[in-house]
């Protein structure tokens, strides 16, 4: 399998199940509705760690616009394999989303609000507050990149997969103390693909897709991620 496709591969299912937990949450009719934000966040970490388990083998299971940067800048990986990486992922999180899209279908038109419907698809302000919600999208992803960085440095050994296991806790653990603010995009394709999908599908009553709102889990994230990775070049 090339990393292209092991990108792609992984990116969808981390957006399947990460976003698959958001729609079990809020939609309408769901078994798991109103399950809460514990719910949501141990979703994600599992998500991760699975897509990670996955393909991280392969590819290195970076799945993750703003880390792959992070790490290209920080000499852990060849640029000349980011652009065609960030493809793979943004496809990847289209997919997922459509997926989702299809597997809760009847539950669309049994939901009113328009946001909870946006809220499966792509990150929102619990505040719009677009310098504080900036700030805190690159926070989070900086601790996420920090963490990975230091994890992955010279003299850590884990036992084979205990890294990767660390990686789905790291995720809950930002979720819970750093994610109420934004939704934690904290990954430029898991908020742009599913957004775009939010757009092209025909989801009934699905309202904006708050394209004013779309820059701030790009830009925060890969600015927190290359702020970590400079961190971590100087002081490691």
């Amino acid at each position: 399998m090339s990393h292209f496709t092991a990108e792609l591969l992984g990116t969808m299912m981390l957006i399947l199940l990460g976003n698959g937990v958001v729609a079990g949450v809020v939609l309408q009719r769901s078994k798991a509705y109103q399950a809460g934000w514990v719910v949501i966040t141990l979703g994600w970490g599992l998500a991760v760690m699975i897509a990670a388990y996955m393909v991280g083998h392969i590819s290195g299971a970076y799945l993750n616009p703003a880390l792959t940067i992070a790490f290209a800048v920080a000499g852990k990986l060849a640029w000349a394999e980011v652009g065609s990486m960030i493809v793979a992922q943004m496809l990847g999180a289209f997919l997922g989303a459509v997926l989702v899209w299809l597997h809760y279908y009847p539950h669309w038109s049994k939901t009113e609000s328009q946001d909870d419907k946006l809220a499966v698809f792509a990150t929102a302000p619990a505040i719009k507050h677009t310098p504080s919600n900036l700030l805190s999208e690159i926070i989070g992803t900086f601790v996420l990149v920090f963490a990975l960085l230091a994890m992955g440095g010279e003299g850590v050994v884990f036992a084979d997969g205990l890294k990767t296991l660390i990686v789905g806790f790291l995720i809950v653990a930002i979720g819970m103390s750093l994610g109420g603010t934004t939704g934690y995009a904290i990954n430029p394709a898991r908020d742009l693909g599913p957004r775009l999908a939010h757009a092209i599908l025909p989801i009934p009553g699905k309202g904006s897709s708050q394209w004013g709102y779309a820059w701030i889990p790009v830009v925060g994230p890969v600015v927190g991620a290359v702020l970590a990775a400079l961190l971590y070049g100087y002081v490691y």
